[in-house]
Formats: C-alpha cells, sequence, structure tokens
C-alpha cells in the first residue's frame, strides 16, 4: 500500500499542476486520469470505466467568473485508487466522487489564500528593482503547493483506503444501494449541467434524436457517438473548405 500511496500522490501532482505547464491539455480530466491510474495499479478495464462515469459527472462542473467547481482531477484519482486496492464496487466509487472533489476543493482554496498573501509582496519588490527575489517568490508562488498536494494524496490513499474499507463495512446495505442507485443518476446530472450551459433551440432535435435511437433501436453509447461525428462533420462543413472558411468569416464574437 505504501507503494501504491506514493505512485498516486506523484500522479496527482503530475496532472494537477504541470498539465497547465504543457499546454493545458486537459489531462487533469478523469477521462484521463482514472485509466492512467488504473493502469497503474493493474486494472485498466476497471479505470476506463470509471473515467467514463466521473467524467460524465463532472462535464457540466466548469469554472465561471469566481466560482470554481469541485476538484475532478482527486476524485477520479481516489475513486480509481479506491476501486483497484479495495475491491469497492463502482457506483459506490462514483456516489463518493462529488464529496471528495469537495474536500479537495476546500484545501485548495485554503492554499489560494496563501498565494494571494504571497502575491501581495511582489509589487515592493519589483519597485526595489531585485529581480533575484521577484524570480525566487514567482516559483514559490508556483511551487509550494506541491509538497501539500503530496501529502494530501498520500494521506488520502495510505489512510483512507482503511477507513474507507471500515465505512463500507459497517454501512448497511441498503445505503450502499442507494449509492449505487445515486451513481447511475449523477452522470445524467452532468450532463444536464452541460446541457444548460450550451442550450440553444437548434440543438433540441439531436438531443432527442440521441434518446430515440438509444431507446428504440438499441444502439449502444459508442454507436450515437459515432454518429453524432457523422453529423458534426456534415453540418459544420468539415469536407468543404469554402463553406468552412465562410462560417469562420462570418461567425459573431460578440457572447453577450
Amino acid at each position: 500500500m505504501l507503494f501504491e500511496s506514493i505512485l498516486c500522490a506523484v500522479l496527482y501532482v503530475f496532472f494537477k499542476c504541470f498539465d497547465y505547464q504543457l499546454g493545458t491539455l486537459y489531462a487533469f480530466r478523469p477521462i484521463v486520469v482514472c485509466p492512467v491510474v488504473g493502469a497503474f495499479l493493474g486494472d485498466l478495464h476497471t479505470g476506463l470505466i470509471l473515467g467514463a462515469s466521473i467524467e460524465a459527472l463532472f462535464m457540466g462542473s466548469v469554472s465561471i467568473g469566481a466560482y470554481i467547481p469541485p476538484d475532478a482531477t482527486s476524485a477520479g484519482l481516489l475513486c480509481t485508487a479506491y476501486v483497484c486496492l479495495l475491491g469497492l464496487d463502482t457506483e459506490v466509487a462514483v456516489g463518493l466522487a462529488m464529496p471528495i472533489g469537495t474536500l479537495v476543493l476546500g484545501v485548495g482554496n485554503l492554499g489560494q489564500l496563501v498565494s494571494n498573501w504571497l502575491t501581495s509582496f511582489i509589487p515592493g519588490i519589483a519597485l526595489k528593482g531585485e529581480g533575484s527575489k521577484l524570480m525566487a517568490l514567482h516559483w514559490l508562488i508556483g511551487m509550494w503547493l506541491i509538497p501539500v498536494w503530496l501529502v494530501l494524496i498520500f494521506c488520502a490513499v495510505y489512510f483512507g483506503s482503511g477507513a474507507i474499507d471500515w465505512l463500507v463495512n459497517a454501512v448497511p446495505s441498503f445505503v450502499l444501494n442507494g449509492f449505487a442507485a445515486a451513481a447511475n443518476i449523477l452522470p445524467v446530472m452532468g450532463f444536464a449541467m452541460l446541457l444548460r450551459l450550451i442550450y440553444r433551440k437548434e440543438l433540441l432535435p439531436y438531443l432527442f434524436l440521441g434518446f430515440l435511437i438509444t431507446s428504440y433501436m438499441g444502439v449502444s453509447t459508442l454507436g450515437v457517438a459515432l454518429i453524432a461525428i457523422i453529423i458534426a462533420v456534415l453540418t459544420l462543413g468539415f469536407l468543404d473548405k469554402n463553406q468552412t472558411t465562410a462560417q469562420i468569416e462570418g461567425a459573431d464574437d460578440d457572447d453577450f
């Protein structure tokens, strides 16, 4: 368990802190984090299942203005670790994803308070022309949270695994069944939140088309996704360069 805890902590820091340094690839999303963690812990299949389920839950949870969503990276990583290391049911793990993300978000917010306090020293140092101190402070603000995240995730896996195992064994079965039911509902909530952000009446026919295809024709989710890609290619004119150019030139950049 010690090695796995250290591995999870290092993976979290890589996904959480260094993704922005590599061009913001959004590799910190659960759909990427869970399969990677599952592969390192010897259960890629479980990682893929959890990645899709937890990503659906957090899909519509985005940062807008002053709102900061729960930490999806820790939710995906810790839930995958608990399932792979403890044999926890995937439904129960998905039900724990949002509370885990919210708790880690609270720690992150406290860390940002310290970062803001350190930032207040920048104007004075800059006015004095102390370039070396300014550079050192720059690196301190960007890196000081790394050891905090390492310790937090290590403790969550190393000590939290026993607590989660005890809790699952102590909780009555009907409560676990409730977690399983909630796990089936939460991804739908994620899609609903996403739809609320991108809703336009022109998109409703496609929404109902996907529902009808899955409900009455028995097409799998992958099949619906492939059909959606074909519709997007035909509708947006990816095959017609002149049409694509005309759409880009005539686009309206006024988002308000």
